[in-house]
């Protein structure tokens, strides 16, 4: 593998700065956990669910009701002030209080708009006892808004499982490219250093003249290749810095001396390896998605169950009047207290029996669809191991065809300075040599694109 020395000279373009020290992948995460804006933005989710939770409980809040109707002319002359308050109850009722005051000279047919002088205090209770009882409109939606707060949670992990995987392929792409850099500045060097030498035998007329313009052109061509490595090195790193941010968010371009060395496999690695369907189908954020709006779908299924039964309710009610009587029969003196029951059915309740079947539908394609998300989160994990275990085997052979194109470079070198070779078998070998390398940093990225699949098709966010 490449060593640190042969990394490219000099730092990329920066828009913000970063320890020299090779950068690791966790430091990118940590940036993308800290301040990449589209996980942020993901996060106020949560203040959107909040507040369409508090929007459904205020079905629940108390009400302040008031009223003045006036009838200042004709043979009638009417005046009548009320206000009260309304707080409906988690039982599905409403109890209610107010005051009312009615003076003035009512129709015979009016006399209960009537009240003693100083007004008239009642208080009571409705309560539905069949339709609405247990559940109705406004309950429903509460403890939708509540699943509605608990379905923002998988819905961000999932955007962040999202994030972590795409930061994992900007660092992998960029950490590649500094050793296909390498790779390029090497083969130049090598071209560039037997240049003096090639000068001198052409000089005591050891080789041919055409060897030295060979060897020119050679190295005219590797440095246009070092050239186009350098831009992919460049624009790695700014893809990069969409996901490396500092404290304040803004994009941190990393120089080339941050780059680390692609690692190899490791035995730690091996054991991440080993897929865990269990894990998966526990971690994975698509499943609880699903079983929240399951949730949401039954409640909802329950309040249209519900608007089957007839509506019958219950409503009890007491009041009194104070002040001195408005008639000589002191009718409205007396404690009056009031109770009644109200029925009201839909003989068809297609309404209520159309809604069920809707419901009962989606309820169905939820439950087929989390069949076939547990099904691909298997596929995704087997799969994504079976990447990563391929990718190790082309690592450990990529390996090997390295070190034997790497002594055929030399030997051919050596022969060629002892004049037992010329300069096109030395192009040759050094070409394979070079190609062999960048295959094996090819494998050697494949082999960690696959690891970052595998962590993503677990369901882990962080490596």
């Amino acid at each position: 593998m490449l060593h640190q020395s042969e990394r490219p000279d000099g730092p990329v373009v920066h828009e913000g700065t970063v320890d020299c020290s090779p950068l690791q992948l966790d430091e990118v995460i940590a940036a993308v956990y800290r301040s990449y804006p589209l996980l942020q933005g993901a996060y106020y989710s949560r203040n959107i669910a909040v507040g369409e939770q508090i929007a459904a409980s205020g079905a629940f809040d108390l009400k302040l009701k008031g009223a003045s109707e006036n009838g200042p002319t004709g043979f009638y002359q009417t005046y009548r002030q009320s206000i009260g308050m309304a707080q409906p109850l988690q039982s599905g009722g409403e109890a209610f209080a107010g005051y009312r005051i009615g003076r003035g000279d009512f129709q015979p047919w009016y006399l209960e708009r009537q009240t003693n002088d100083g007004g008239e205090f009642k208080a009571g209770v409705l309560q539905p006892l069949l339709q609405g009882r247990d559940i109705d409109e406004r309950r429903a939606a509460v403890w939708s808004a509540q699943y509605g707060r608990q379905l923002v949670e998988p819905e961000i992990q999932a955007q962040l499982i999202q994030f972590v995987q795409e930061a994992g392929y900007a660092y992998w792409n960029w950490v590649a490219a500094g050793e296909s850099y390498a790779i390029a500045d090497r083969v130049l060097r090598l071209a560039e250093e037997r240049t003096d030498r090639i000068e001198a035998q052409v000089a005591a007329d050891l080789i041919d003249p055409p060897e030295l313009t060979d060897n020119l052109r050679l190295i005219a061509e590797r440095r246009a290749k070092l050239a186009d490595a350098r831009r992919k090195l460049d624009q790695s790193a700014a893809k990069l810095s969409l996901y490396l941010r500092d404290e304040a968010g803004q994009p941190i371009t990393p120089g080339s001396d941050c780059l680390p060395n692609l690692s190899e496999p490791s035995a730690t690695d091996a054991s991440v390896g080993t897929y865990d369907v269990a894990r998966a189908l526990q971690q994975r954020p698509e499943l609880k998605a699903i079983g929240w709006q399951q949730q949401i779908i039954q409640i909802e299924s329950e309040q249209a169950a519900n608007q089957l039964l007839p509506g019958l309710d219950g409503m009890i009610s007491g009041s009194q009047d104070v002040g001195a009587p408005t008639s000589k029969k002191r009718d409205k003196s007396e404690f009056e207290l009031e109770a009644g029951v109200y029925f009201d059915m839909p003989l068809q309740r297609r309404k209520a029996r159309g809604k069920l079947t809707a419901l009962q539908g989606k309820l169905a394609q939820l439950s087929a669809k989390r069949r076939m998300v547990g099904d691909k989160i298997a596929v995704d994990v087997q799969a994504a191991s079976i990447a990563v275990d391929a990718a190790r085997v082309q690592v450990e052979q990529a390996r090997d065809a390295v070190r034997l194109a790497e002594e055929l470079a030399d030997r051919e070198r050596t022969n060629q300075r002892e004049g037992l070779s010329d300069l096109l078998k030395v192009t040759l070998r050094e070409q394979y040599a070079a190609e062999s390398a960048q295959k094996y940093v090819d494998a050697l990225l494949l082999y960690h694109l696959a690891l970052v699949d595998l962590r993503a098709a677990l369901g882990d966010d962080r490596p």
